[in-house]
């Protein structure tokens, strides 16, 4: 559901069985989703970073801390 307009990615955020907030093959904040957004939002994604994390990075190579509630308007 990528639409290469706004930010890198759009799509709708879901979380998975460990827990892990994502959009597409992008791992989400977990902080910043959990306290500012809810499930089925969607949502731009603004920056991309390596995952630091060991434990998710398998799964998700890339992560994005910045990233918003889509907006309809143009």
């Amino acid at each position: 559901m990528s639409k290469e307009k706004k930010g890198v990615y759009t799509g709708i955020m879901e979380q998975d069985a460990a827990g892990n907030f994502f959009c597409g093959p992008y791992l989400l904040d977990y902080k910043n989703a959990s306290s500012n957004f809810k499930l089925g939002d969607e949502i731009n994604i603004k920056t991309i970073i390596e995952n630091p994390s060991d434990k998710s990075y398998e799964q998700y190579p890339k992560k994005s801390n910045v990233f918003f509630k889509a907006n309809k308007k143009e």
